[in-house]
């Protein structure tokens, strides 16, 4: 792939600058993030243009909260939706370019005089302490812990990224003493090369997996991207890096593990995250469990002599969930929390909406019992299997979805048993798509039993429905936790969370 470089610096060097310029916004979109850019342009006296290949009926809601916000000179404002016109990239002082659109080709970008994200404004403009995290897989669920984590031990602390929310909406209230925690997805990476805006206090990346290879075509091009949230620190920063094995077939080519080869890059103090007692000298944290099998994170930074204890009781289930929250109490003891503060306030944290998120019970009429979780920001397969294996049983699991390009081996392989001390599903369905078909043939040669594909979700949980009707055993779990994509049946994955939430509450009433 040839990587775009953008310029050093920003468009705009001053606040002020933006006064009467004309501004192109590139998707205004239905999650906030272009939402966000038209207020900010406004608010900065721009004349400013949206241009989104949706219609006015599709964009309808997030139109009419900017035309009722009375703060906005809306005779500034113009529309120009389902398509895109050449006139309004060349004749903008700036485009506002969304992270979903590739700039390698576009002929729409290739006219436009500048280029810019909302990251890379906020980047440019504020004074704030930055932690940013990236990866595959546990993105949403650690900045979540660490903005919580933070924010209960006493910080003003913001969050942002990828996570919906455009730190836009907040860059007027940030200082050097307000910590901002961003998710950064590699697309938004991507367009910050070359500009040297990004320079986090502390930068993370959790587990590496394929992602997104319909528009990388190799780990190598996805992972060149991940890199860049390192790239310019330097050695009074933190890198904080995975210290396990990559899952087999999707390391570096040359060999070793994407954590040691992020380590030996970046200038940054590096420290490290794992299941075992790291080695070598590292530094960093890591779980222990005590003969009955209980649970306790450590932590070893550089000046202390002997290990401390950070983290015990969690409130959301899941292995992967204790090394996410696990990482939360490294940073926050980075930015100087106490060990047994970071332990008491985490074991509150509550987890986040539409990751392993727990809304529902229901009771039938023959005494058995059943609670729902909505994982619906689970789109790799591999996060589909970390879920049905999060709970200690054998679940209820509802799956499947559109490809995009990734190996779906994790998910058949343990599906069909495949996988050493993984534990089975009880009941398994499977919402229609191609990443579906695709791992139908494998299901039916291992002779599993499952249900579908459903053409709907009503469908598929009319199913789950009518199973557990049937069940008289205490205590069952059911999930959803596609490990693939919502095109075609949904707007994306939060809109799929909630039709699943408000589908599961009106049937299991």
């Amino acid at each position: 792939m040839d990587f775009w470089t953008y310029p050093e610096g920003c468009t705009f060097h001053k606040l002020s600058d933006i006064q009467d310029k004309k501004v192109t916004v590139m998707g205004l979109g239905l999650n906030g993030g272009g939402e966000a850019c038209v207020r900010f342009f406004l608010l900065h006296g721009a004349f400013v243009t949206v241009t989104d290949m949706k219609t006015e009926e599709q964009l309808k809601p997030t139109m009419e909260r900017l035309s009722s916000d009375k703060n906005l000179d809306l005779s500034r404002l113009k529309y120009v939706l389902g398509e895109h016109r050449i006139e309004d990239f060349e004749n903008a002082d700036c485009v506002i370019k969304n992270p979903g659109v590739k700039i390698q080709g576009n002929k729409y970008l290739a006219c436009a005089k500048h280029i810019e994200s909302d990251i890379s404004i906020f980047l440019h403009f504020t004074k704030a302490p930055i932690i940013a995290i990236t990866g595959s897989k546990g993105k949403s669920s650690t900045v979540s812990a660490i903005y919580y984590g933070l924010s209960q031990a006493g910080f003003k602390t913001f969050l942002g990224g990828n996570i919906t929310v455009s730190p836009l909406t907040f860059l007027d209230q940030t200082s050097e003493k307000t910590p901002v925690v961003l998710e950064l997805s590699s697309w938004q990476l991507s367009d910050l090369r070359g500009r040297k805006v990004l320079k986090p206090k502390i930068s993370l990346i959790t587990k590496i997996v394929p992602d997104h290879q319909n528009w990388y075509g190799n780990m190598e091009d996805y992972v060149e991207d991940k890199r860049l949230i390192y790239k310019d620190q330097t050695e009074d920063c933190y890198s904080i890096f995975d210290n396990e094995g990559d899952e087999i077939g999707t390391g570096p080519k040359d060999g070793g593990t994407w954590g040691d080869f992020f380590a030996t890059e970046s200038n940054a103090k590096v420290l490290r995250y794992g299941s075992a007692p790291l080695k070598n000298g590292n530094y960093g944290v890591w779980q222990t469990f005590d003969e009955n099998g209980k649970f306790e994170g450590k932590a070893l930074l550089p000046g202390m002599s002997e290990p401390v204890s950070v983290l015990e009781e969690l409130s959301v289930p899941g292995s992967h969930m204790r090394i996410n929250v696990l990482n939360a109490a490294l940073v926050m003891l980075l930015m100087g929390v106490k060990p047994e503060d970071c332990k008491s306030i985490l074991a509150k944290w509550p987890g986040i909406d539409h990751r392993l998120q727990f809304f529902h019970s229901y009771t039938n009429k023959i005494g058995g019992t059943i609670r729902f979780y909505n994982d619906s920001c689970a789109t790799v397969p591999e996060a589909a299997v970390a879920a049905s294996q999060s709970f200690g049983k054998s679940v209820y699991l509802m799956t499947g979805g559109t490809d995009k390009g990734l190996e779906l081996s994790p998910m058949i392989e343990s599906f069909t048993g495949k996988v050493s001390g993984h534990i089975q599903v009880k009941k398994l369905y499977l919402l229609d798509g191609t990443a579906t078909q695709k791992i139908l043939p494998a299901l039916k040669e291992a002779k599993v039993e499952f249900k579908g594909p459903f053409i709907s979700l009503e469908k598929m949980l009319a199913a789950v429905k009518a199973d557990f009707d049937m069940d008289e055993s205490k205590d069952n779990v059911a999930v959803f936790s596609p490990g693939a994509t919502s095109f075609g049946m949904f707007a994306n994955e939060f809109d799929r969370g909630n039709k699943f939430m408000k589908g599961i509450k009106k049937i299991f009433c």
